[in-house]
């Protein structure tokens, strides 16, 4: 049984499983949902119940149901011009539409910078403007606007920049653009300080004076918040009569594709509006309209439908490895482009790449892994080493943070300072604690959101800034660790596992951050069979009572607690399996398989 920390809760646990093989007490994520084989067979009134169930247990009002059922963007869309600066902003692009100024898109060389640049790229050019676009390199330039870049922007005829997924928070730089007369826009979701760069306009929902709807929408990425602001633009021109006969109104919708991948990729929670971009820029994507999303999806070998997970771990980390590893602009160039031939190039290019970034990401982890153990009793594990690649801390962050269920700082040295990034877990906003850093003098640059954060530190600063997040977030991480359970959806026998279920429970989706995807646990059951396959992936074949077995796998288990007690100790025994229900539809008839999360013996 794996050593735990956590308290029984003073409520009786799902299936009386207090502590699982992980350590966690089961519990219902709302209400009781323990359904019988016959319940579980999918009768039409049962599958609604659970639907409503499973909406009002993400936080849904109950008179509010039918809207969250089918999440359309004209159901969520909020009026653009509640955000402060968004009515600014849209006149200043609309007069440079009209004239046709010289434009240039700043965005950050992330998926969502990508993204984000893509849409108002391709936006401008639906209207006639032929915009152009610059991305940072990563590890020449840094994070953010440089105030040398703008300058230079300004001196080559772009009298007006736009910066996406960047800029709230530079000051310096959007001074020296200011002083050179350059005009910028700022589009950015990124935590602000009370100062506000000196921006032409400045749309941001995590502005510190926005509206009370306006910072309702702070869970955005910025390619959400750079459609609202596409929307802005085209009611504006419409209101100036610029579209008519030979002017005809841009495709909105179809900017939807970028909006849905931006926002998955940059783990938005998937709630309100988010949630509706993305079912609607699902639906955009299927139809394989955009030459460069085509050529990546290609290259992703995805072949069906693609769903929001493809969005995060397939076509994500592709766009991602471009601004990592290798050359910033090419995930811009991918989704602009209009010839199949370069599309299908930038693609291959961004694959190979992806796979070289995964080679050097398990080094950089298996390393700082090895230094976790110094970090031990720390709430906020702080790891740094010479020589790791930039490009891949933030991912190898997140790793440690699943592995320790701790925020994690993973940290680049190089001989005059250190580039992190960090990950974070619900309920701990490590966003604001780095920008508390920064100001305290303890870091030369820092910035972010609640779960994700990026700093530029002096090395001789480590074990002060280390103090520092350990003192400010101790409470707040061990709150959140105390709360931590296995949140459950529904319980059922093996014979309830079936396609139909399946489809039930997609039809509350999409899901991701904020929105989480349905877990139900099986049982109880008796392991059939049990073997490693795969990179420590542990597979399983288990019955039940009622007769009927199935599948599950459990990735990247292998050796843990759980893992060696299913594979080696589950002879004469009886367990629950819970996890995440997915269709398997390699064989002749489609079949329910369970991706096994968690595990506790039944008697």
């Amino acid at each position: 049984m794996a050593s735990h920390t956590l308290s029984p809760p003073p409520f009786a646990p799902v299936l009386g499983v207090a502590v699982s093989l992980s350590g966690k007490a089961w519990r219902w994520r709302g209400g009781n949902m323990e359904l019988d084989e016959a319940q579980a067979g999918g009768p039409h009134g049962l599958n609604h119940a659970i639907l409503d169930q499973l909406l009002l247990t993400r936080g849904v009002a109950e008179d509010d149901l039918a809207r969250h059922a089918q999440p359309t963007i004209r159901a969520f869309l909020p009026d653009p011009s509640t955000f402060r600066d968004m009515d600014s902003a849209a006149e200043r692009l609309a007069h440079s539409v009209m004239t046709g100024e010289r434009v240039t898109i700043y965005g950050d060389y992330d998926v969502d910078g990508a993204t984000s640049a893509a849409l108002l790229v391709e936006l401008l050019r639906q209207l006639g403007l032929d915009a152009g676009y610059y991305i940072p390199d990563r590890l020449l330039e840094g994070y953010g606007p440089s105030g040398e870049a703008l300058v230079k922007l300004g001196e080559t005829g772009s009298s007006l920049v736009v910066t996406v997924d960047c800029g709230a928070m530079a000051h310096e730089a959007l001074g020296m653009a200011r002083d050179a007369g350059v005009d910028v826009i700022v589009v950015d979701h990124h935590k602000c300080s009370p100062d506000l760069p000196p921006a032409t306009a400045l749309v941001n929902p995590n502005r510190l004076d926005e509206s009370d709807l306006g910072a309702a929408h702070g869970h955005l990425a910025a390619v959400g918040v750079a459609f609202l602001l596409g929307v802005a633009l085209v009611r504006t021109l419409r209101g100036r009569g610029w579209f008519g006969e030979h002017r005809r109104e841009p495709d909105l919708m179809g900017l939807l594709d970028l909006v849905a991948l931006g926002t998955v990729a940059d783990v938005a929670a998937l709630h309100g509006l988010n949630r509706a971009f993305v079912a609607q820029g699902l639906k955009v994507l299927a139809r394989r309209e955009r030459i460069g999303m085509a050529a990546l999806m290609d290259a992703s070998r995805l072949t069906r439908a693609p769903q929001a997970s493809d969005l995060g771990f397939a076509l994500g980390p592709r766009i991602n490895a471009g601004g990592r590893i290798g050359e910033s602009t090419l995930g811009v160039r991918l989704l602009t482009t209009k010839d199949p031939e370069e599309a299908r190039a930038i693609a291959a290019q961004l694959s190979q790449l992806n796979e070289e970034r995964r080679a050097i990401e398990g080094e950089v982890q298996e390393a700082a892994e090895a230094l976790i153990a110094g970090q031990h009793n720390m709430a906020v594990q702080v790891i740094a080493g010479h020589g790791w690649h930039p490009g891949v801390i933030g991912i190898v962050a997140g790793r440690i943070k699943e592995k320790t269920g701790k925020p994690a700082v993973v940290i680049a040295l190089d001989e005059t300072q250190g580039k992190g990034s960090g990950r974070s877990i619900s309920g701990v906003d490590l966003g604001a604690a780095i920008i508390a850093a920064r100001e305290a003098g303890l870091l030369v640059a820092g910035g972010g959101h609640a779960m994700a954060a990026g700093l530029t530190i002096d090395p001789a600063r480590l074990a002060d800034f280390a103090g520092f997040l350990d003192k400010r977030l101790a409470r707040d991480v061990e709150r959140a660790r105390a709360g931590a359970a296995m949140l459950l959806d529904l319980a059922l026998a093996p014979g309830g596992l079936t396609p139909e279920l399946v489809e039930t429970l997609e039809a509350a989706g999409p899901y991701g951050v904020g929105w989480p995807a349905p877990r139900i646990a099986v049982g109880p059951v008796r392991i059939i069979k049990a073997d490693i396959v795969g990179k420590d992936h542990l597979r399983l074949i288990a019955s039940g009572n009622d007769g009927k077995s199935f599948k599950a796998i459990a990735f990247r288990a292998g050796e843990s607690e759980m893992g060696q007690t299913l594979l080696h100790r589950h002879q004469g025994r009886r367990f629950y399996l819970a996890g995440r229900v997915k269709l398997d539809d390699w064989g002749n008839r489609p079949a329910a398989e369970l991706h096994l999360e968690d595990a506790a013996f039944a008697d």
